[in-house]
């Protein structure tokens, strides 16, 4: 699958630790997960769902999450974590992060299904407008709703 990268308007660049790599003399996949979740919460943080959580315990819930390895990213090096939301239905979203290494080839594509959670009454709830707003605003585009 081939990706536009400038349809990825949130981009978050990380330094890979020695830490992260394994016996093998690689990244290991745990890491790649770890990288994501750096960017899913840096979307967050965008959007105002941080926020949310720490004002009126509104926020999100990660559903689920996959990931594709395609190529080994190794130490020393810098990565690049590419987001951008892909759908919004009514209590949920979905994001696409590509993770780049130094020379931007693509090493690994993820894909995040997060629900909005009201923590107060532990169950989900809709999207408020403005998270819409800020994610439409944030993407360029207006997302269909009803598909």
């Amino acid at each position: 699958m081939n990706y536009d990268l400038n349809e990825f308007k949130t981009v978050l660049s990380l330094r890979i630790d020695w830490s992260e790599m394994d016996l093998f003399g690689h990244v290991n996949n745990v890491e790649f997960f770890k990288y994501m979740q750096a960017s899913r919460v840096n979307y967050w943080d965008e959007i105002g769902l941080t926020h949310s959580f720490r004002d009126l315990k509104i926020g999100p819930m990660l559903a689920s999450a996959s990931c594709q390895f395609k190529k080994t990213l190794f130490y020393p090096g810098q990565i690049k974590v590419l987001a951008r939301i892909d759908f919004i239905k009514n209590t949920s979203f979905g994001l696409t992060h590509l993770i780049l290494n130094e020379n931007n080839e693509l090493a690994g594509i993820g894909t995040d299904i997060v629900v909005l959670y009201d923590y107060n009454i532990n169950q989900k709830m809709p999207i408020p407008i403005d998270i819409r707003n800020a994610i439409h605003l944030r993407e360029g585009k207006i997302f269909d709703t009803t598909a």
